[in-house]
């Protein structure tokens, strides 16, 4: 059996840990590294969409990431029990036309003993910003540990 540290039960440290590893991974904008994570039958509610396995989950990021160009993620541990986390995020990322866009949202995650998400809840809006207003600047990938926190920059 897979499994994927931090297990379960979570503290505050073992948590804040898990939201990261996950803001890496959907910074990698690779899909078949991010399914990786979550239970075969995973189950999502991302949107409007309902996504059911790793070949549904497979097809919504590789989707997202084709339409949201220029992707940068970040994540914040809002809360924990001993296998559920509820995390708050922004992103920023712009469409084929050049507009930009800052996304805000909440996702509720459950977690097998394995460490595995067998459940996904997000809600999220879409703001048009300008690219003047931006604040994610990293270099695409994994963002730099000295880089602001969503709380740090006001988000």
């Amino acid at each position: 059996m897979t499994t994927r540290p931090p297990l379960p039960p979570f503290t505050a440290e073992t948590a804040a840990h898990k939201v990261r590893l996950a803001e890496d991974a959907w910074n990698s904008r690779d899909p078949d590294r991010v399914v990786q994570v979550y239970t075969t039958d995973t189950v999502w509610r991302n949107r409007a969409e309902f996504p059911v396995g790793h070949d549904a989950v497979h097809a919504l990021l590789t989707g997202k990431w084709a339409r949201e160009l220029d992707y940068r993620l970040i994540k914040e541990l809002w809360a924990f029990t001993e296998a559920r986390i509820a995390v708050r995020f922004a992103y920023e990322w712009h469409d084929d036309s050049g507009q930009w866009f800052r996304s805000y949202g909440n996702e509720n995650w459950q977690f097998t003993p394995e460490g595995l998400m067998a459940r996904r809840h997000a809600s999220i809006n879409d703001l048009p910003i300008s690219e003047s207003a931006r604040l994610f600047h990293w270099p695409l990938g994994r963002r730099p540990d000295g880089h602001a926190s969503l709380t740090d920059l006001g988000l």
